[in-house]
């Protein structure tokens, strides 16, 4: 039971697209109607919000927080970037937007098409792009490294304010680049905006080295699934996650449901089994066999059946919506919510 363009949701597509291509601001000036006028998202118990990955496409993290304001999310997982960002690091916005591995961890290079492809390959950054970008990530660095408790306060406050529960901060590590005391940063950002775990897009391997920083902070941090199945380094099978689990007892899984399926698991299954290590979901919609993100309701993601086992069980797991299709990410957002409260009506 997808949700059509006929369909009618939080707005109309029509009405939403009037708002969202007069910008958000002017989004927000009409954001009384009666759709949007409390900002939550629990659902017969299931907490239903969104990781901020989801709106990449917006260059200033405030209006994320606006946006979450507007489609009426009470959850948030935020990204790393997003959060130095709002917090004054010196990031290039359009270059901190990625959720690959380490993009939390430092801002990627801006790169063009190669001349003569249309969103083709990358092109080798010329010597004073990679002078440029290796000052911006040197810069970053630095403020990292000076960086205190103190100085995300005013985050956490500014997301709380907003009737936001922050519950997930993601930082992704990357083994090859991320170094111990950015992860010693990681968790200090993590207890200064009080949240109850970390995630991160990562590969097993890593889980050696997060295993004493884990159990010194005390603070959940939880591996996002993916789906590939040809590198045994890749979070992506249960197999990889129990290897992730063992390594400490504040390891979790962030289990993609979206990813999970396309790898051909089932995720019903895995969550029944496995739902005391599991510290929130990521919902998307993705075919089977490795099959492309589609609108929800186009795919093979059991989506209904996980809300309902969370209603029916009444985990506290909440399930962040990770938008990865095309599409205006309000509209396509707020319908994933619609989606949800017609799911467990």
């Amino acid at each position: 039971m997808g949700i059509s363009d006929k369909d009618t949701v939080l707005y109309s597509r029509r009405d939403f697209g009037k708002l969202t291509l007069a910008g958000l601001p002017m989004a927000l000036a009409v954001a009384d109607l009666n759709a949007f006028a409390a900002v939550d998202s629990k659902i017969k118990g299931v907490q239903i919000g969104a990781i901020t990955y989801s709106f990449r496409s917006f260059p200033n993290p405030a209006d994320i927080i606006k946006a979450y304001e507007t489609i009426g999310l009470s959850e948030m997982e935020l990204m790393a970037n997003h959060a130095e960002m709002l917090a004054g690091a010196p990031i290039s916005p359009p270059a901190a937007a990625g959720r690959g591995r380490g993009a939390a961890a430092a801002p990627a290079a801006p790169v063009a098409p190669a001349p003569g492809r249309r969103g083709g390959g990358r092109r080798v950054l010329t010597p004073e792009e990679q002078a440029e970008a290796d000052a911006r990530a040197e810069a970053l660095r630095k403020w990292r490294m000076s960086a205190t408790a103190a100085t995300f306060a005013p985050v956490k406050k500014r997301i709380t304010d907003a009737g936001i529960d922050l519950r997930v901060l993601c930082f992704n590590m990357n083994v090859n680049t991320t170094k111990d005391d950015e992860l010693e940063y990681a968790f200090m950002m993590a207890k200064a905006l009080r949240v109850r775990a970390i995630s991160t897009s990562t590969q097993v391997s890593m889980a050696k080295r997060t295993a004493p920083f884990a159990d010194k902070h005390k603070i959940f941090l939880a591996f996002h699934s993916h789906a590939n199945l040809t590198n045994p380094d890749e979070t992506a099978t249960p197999e990889s996650f129990a290897t992730i689990l063992e390594a400490s007892k504040y390891h979790a899984i962030n289990l993609d449901i979206g990813h999970f399926t396309a790898a051909n698991f089932d995720p019903v299954a895995y969550i029944q089994q496995h739902h005391g290590r599991i510290t929130h979901l990521h919902l998307k919609d993705r075919k089977k066999d490795n099959g492309a993100n589609v609108p929800w309701g186009q795919g093979d993601t059991p989506l209904t059946p996980v809300l309902k086992l969370l209603e029916k069980n009444k985990w506290d797991i909440p399930g962040n919506v990770e938008f990865e299709y095309e599409g205006d990410p309000v509209v396509e957002v707020g319908k994933c919510l619609q989606y949800c409260r017609e799911a467990l009506a």
